[in-house]
């Protein structure tokens, strides 16, 4: 004879809630010898008022990657451009109870090509990597790794071409370097290790520098990722 399950012993299986993704995209500039950060403004809970990275929730049927490349967009108008990931969070949004996954990546952009959108809500702004304001939901830790990922990225490739224009000097790239790496770099040094790199092509072009002789100008000879 078969034994029916004890109604009071017997339960159903939790229902397993997945835990909310978001994709997030660290985008950073260099302006007048500042390296910067764009935020957002958040107009909505929780953190309402503070500033964060830009991102939002993954769409059905998108990959991390896609995500990534049209929040880039969304915000700046570009897309070819250095963008890489960085790292995924669990823990920066404590106020949820589902839990929270943020998969966070890294955007290096010329400035003068970002056309920022422009809105009532959700307004974003440029910040000083050393002039930041409040974050909201612990953005201050991934900063914190984007940063360090950055300037080790500068040390074996060529990541520093998008955040320039075409053509540039020797001087407006060491810039970019010490703007980054916050500290001076020896002009001689870094000159050799550059051009002994294979990474720039000197063009014929030049351009005036203030009262100084006209400076050559080159191009990277790749505006794509290299490891060198």
């Amino acid at each position: 004879m078969a034994t029916m399950p004890n109604s009071t012993t017997a339960t159903n299986p939790p229902i397993e809630i997945p835990p909310i993704v978001a994709v997030l995209v660290g985008i950073f500039t260099v302006v007048e010898g500042e390296f910067q950060v764009l935020l957002i403004q958040r107009s909505a809970a929780p953190d309402e008022g503070k500033w964060a990275i830009p991102g939002g929730g993954l769409q059905p049927d998108e990959s991390l990657d896609h995500a990534a490349t049209r929040k880039l967009a969304e915000e700046t108008g570009v897309t070819d451009v250095f963008l890489e990931q960085l790292y995924t969070f669990g823990d920066l949004d404590d106020q949820t109870s589902r839990g929270s996954v943020a998969v966070v990546y890294f955007a290096l952009v010329d400035h003068d090509r970002v056309r920022l959108p422009e809105r009532t809500a959700w307004q974003p702004d440029w910040f000083g990597m050393g002039d930041l304001p409040v974050l909201a939901l612990h953005n201050e830790r991934v900063l914190d790794v984007a940063r360090q990922r950055i300037i080790n990225k500068l040390q074996y490739t060529n990541a520093a071409y998008s955040l320039l224009p075409a053509f540039f000097s020797l001087t407006d790239l060491q810039s970019v370097y010490e703007s980054i790496l916050g500290r001076r770099l020896d002009k001689r040094n870094f000159r050799r290790r550059m051009l002994a790199s294979d990474l720039l092509v000197e063009t014929k072009q030049t351009a005036t520098m203030g009262r100084h002789r006209p400076a050559r100008l080159y191009r990277f000879a790749a505006r794509q990722p290299v490891e060198f």
